[in-house]
């Protein structure tokens, strides 16, 4: 079969990963548009927009630029593009979903100046706001900018990723055009305020340079002049030569790092310009075609809305932000007693951000106290800058606990963070390890290790996002704490095989990629369509980030040929089609964008009685099944497993910020039906944890022992592990 037959053949029910990924951010921004959102969130939607396009250019575009440089064409596996083809089709897109953005960012900016925040226009000041920005430009930017001219005595400077310049056509007394580049940044504030009594008037600094580039370039004449910026392939391969043992992998990284500051442009934007002699030439110096080249009335970098709000009045904050919600306490959880006793009693699931992550560091920082714990191993990606997480490892290092820290330096865009923190770790006496050859370690494991009266037992907690107290307030995760001895036992064989450079071939309970985790779940789809052969019901439900691993979406589609209802939330890449008859019909495809970012990732299969249930780190994308370390756990306890399926049952509930894939691939919001009620499922998960909280925290005070024991019970739990 040709390729040209074998994309036809596809595309009825693949989608290309890179076009699916767009199609998710256009539902972020469809947040943005989303009048129901409150006008500051719909701004921060369409700054979100922007990051996730910036990213997603320097990762996907980069590595595609990388394939597209090959010699032998390299087919994607699905819809047999190559890496071309998919550039091209990425841009198009791109192209056709800017004037979007531009149109939301266009008329939030407009009705908040109505609120009285305006983004000044430098073509309609006041007189006075004119001479303040004037004087303002001359003493506080002025004295720092570093312009540089172009031409035979001056080369073309090196473009830093993602920094805004301001580019000017000069002409200097009678002599050639030339080019001046003037960087935007520097040691001067991007916002410059306008000193207001009854408004936030604001301007930015590469507006600034670019309106006075006549007080920069004195005595030449500006024939032209623009803002623009430029993306960079960060998709840095790090294979070679990282597993050389006489060499530091710390060191390595750090090259990498410096690397990815140089590495080939993959578009360069201008803001609010038509200068086509310019773009040529900074496409012809920057060595990109003209299809790489975007145009945008909106700010290149729109980081700066979040610093807005510090000067924001109450009254402001409270009419154009979300209304402030706060993880609760979790209802399974008795702050007044430790955290290991009731674990022992039972399992515990957490609910981030719906519930606290508190507890499971006050779990940690009890374990680096706990005279009978011997030993801590944790995994650990992405972790947040100011981490409790990892003060409570060095403080059990410190206690003379046995430390194994698992630091993955690979995780994209944090690799600096975690070289710090891998650092310190080492100092406090932690053995810090990172992981396998070519594999990233993206499990969110920790395993506790106690010994009482001679007998050994674990504390294990798994996850489905980071230990980061930032991120858990953001992100939708489940983070199970378990004494359960079987799965410790899983984990400790898991922790033995990172630390001899070993991958985990089998265990009884966990699944464990790269090796132990896919298989088990296309046995466990296979279960379900013998089970739908034979005429019983047959049920999949699966949860996650992205679907994009080839193997896995060919079992689903066998799974809904054979009858098996599958029913799948995925909120970002979905690289299959939904309800295509014949084919996809028994799936159901749903993404939902809201408020918080869907992270949990939830597996079911099977009803009653055999149902099996399943929270992981791992996506179903092969990068995750096949090139990386991810652990999936079953949930055995009773109150887990009905928590899952209230989650579940709210889930499918959502007529608010659900989306369903119809099967043109394209995605439409649910809506409710008539009379029926709105459920948006992030609110509706708070509304529970916060009638659980308030329940649970009645339940204790109208407990008369815990109410006239308090103070001596919180003495007794300070103290608890505090022994000589």
């Amino acid at each position: 079969m040709t390729q040209e037959e074998n994309r036809i053949k596809n595309s009825a029910v693949y989608v290309n990963r890179e076009l699916s990924w767009l199609k998710f951010n256009i539902r972020v921004l469809e947040e943005a548009e989303d009048e129901a959102v409150p006008l500051y969130e719909r701004l921060k939607f369409v700054s979100i927009f922007s990051s996730n396009l910036d990213e997603f250019f320097m990762v996907r575009v980069g590595s595609l630029y990388d394939q597209s440089l090959i010699k032998q064409p390299v087919y994607e596996n699905k819809t047999h593009m190559t890496a071309a083809e998919q550039i091209d089709a990425i841009c198009d897109t791109v192209r056709e979903i800017l004037p979007r953005k531009d149109n939301a960012f266009s008329v939030i900016q407009a009705e908040l100046s109505k609120c009285g925040i305006k983004h000044l226009n430098l073509t309609a000041l006041t007189e006075e706001e004119y001479h303040y920005l004037r004087r303002y430009f001359e003493s506080e930017i002025l004295p720092l900018v570093s312009p540089q001219i172009i031409d035979k005595h001056h080369p073309f400077p090196f473009l830093k990723n993602k920094e805004i310049y301001v580019g000017v056509h000069i002409e200097n007394k009678g002599e050639s055009v030339k080019i001046g580049i003037v960087p935007a940044s520097g040691m001067f504030k991007r916002v410059v305020y306008v000193p207001s009594t009854t408004e936030v008037k604001f301007v930015l600094a590469e507006d600034l340079i670019c309106f006075f580039a006549d007080r920069i370039f004195r005595n030449c004449k500006i024939l032209d002049k623009t803002i623009f910026r430029i993306t960079r392939n960060a998709d840095v391969t790090v294979e070679e030569g990282l597993y050389d043992h006489d060499i530091d992998y710390r060191t390595i990284m750090t090259d990498v790092l410096k690397k990815r500051k140089k590495l080939a442009p993959v578009r360069l934007e201008l803001y609010r310009s038509d200068n086509v002699r310019l773009m040529q030439y900074l496409c012809k110096k920057l060595g990109l075609a003209e299809r790489s080249v975007f145009m945008t009335v909106t700010p290149l970098d729109l980081s700066f809305v979040y610093g807005l709000e510090s000067h924001f009045s109450t009254e402001l904050k409270e009419k154009l932000s979300f209304s402030p919600l706060v993880p609760q306490q979790s209802a399974q959880i008795n702050p007044l007693e430790p955290m290991i006793p009731q674990i022992q009693r039972g399992d515990i699931l957490l609910h981030y951000p719906y519930e606290n992550i508190g507890d499971f560091i006050r779990l940690l920082e009890e374990a680096a106290a706990d005279p009978e714990v011997v030993s801590v191993k944790i995994t650990l990606y992405r972790v947040a800058n100011d981490s409790k997480v990892i003060n409570a490892l060095i403080k059990a290092a410190e206690n003379g606990k046995d430390v194994l820290v698992v630091v993955e330096l690979r995780a994209r865009f944090d690799e600096e963070n975690n070289i710090d923190w891998s650092k310190q770790l080492e100092e406090a006496g932690c053995t810090v390890i990172y992981g396998l050859d070519e594999y990233k370690v993206h499990s969110k494991l920790l395993l506790i290790t106690r010994r009482s009266h001679n007998k050994i037992s674990y504390i294990t907690q798994i996850g489905t996002g980071n230990y980061n107290e930032k991120t858990s307030k953001l992100y939708t995760d489940l983070s199970l704490l378990t004494a359960n001895q079987d799965i410790g036992v899983d984990a400790s064989v898991v922790f033995t095989n990172l630390s001899i450079g070993n991958k985990t071939e089998y265990v009884q309970n966990l699944l464990v990629a790269p090796l132990c985790l896919k298989s088990r779940i296309i046995e466990m789809i296979d279960g379900e369509i013998a089970e739908a052969r034979s005429g019983h019901e047959a049920w999949i439900f699966l949860k996650m980030n992205s679907l994009s691993d080839k193997t896995l979406i060919d079992k689903l589609v066998e799974a809904s040929k054979n009858g098996v209802k599958v029913e799948m939330f995925v909120r970002g890449i979905c690289c299959m089609k939904a309800g295509i008859p014949g084919q996809t019909e028994n799936i159901v495809v749903k993404s939902i964008v809201g408020r918080y970012l869907e992270h949990s990732r939830i597996y079911i299969f099977g009803v009653g009685a055999r149902q099996k249930i399943y929270i992981s780190s791992a996506d179903f994308m092969t990068r995750n099944t096949e090139r990386r370390v991810e652990v999936a756990t079953p949930i055995f306890s009773p109150a887990a497993k009905e928590k899952i399926h209230q989650i579940v049952k709210i889930l499918r509930a959502d007529n608010v910020k659900a989306r369903i894939q119809l099967p043109s691939g394209e995605y439409r919001r649910v809506t409710p039906k008539e009379g029926e009620q709105k459920v948006d499922s992030q609110i509706e998960f708070y509304r529970q944890a916060y009638r659980a909280a308030k329940s649970a925290k009645a339940s204790l005070a109208g407990n008369g022992k815990a109410g006239k024991k308090r103070t001596s019970l919180l003495g007794k739990v300070k103290g608890l592990f505090i022994r000589k």
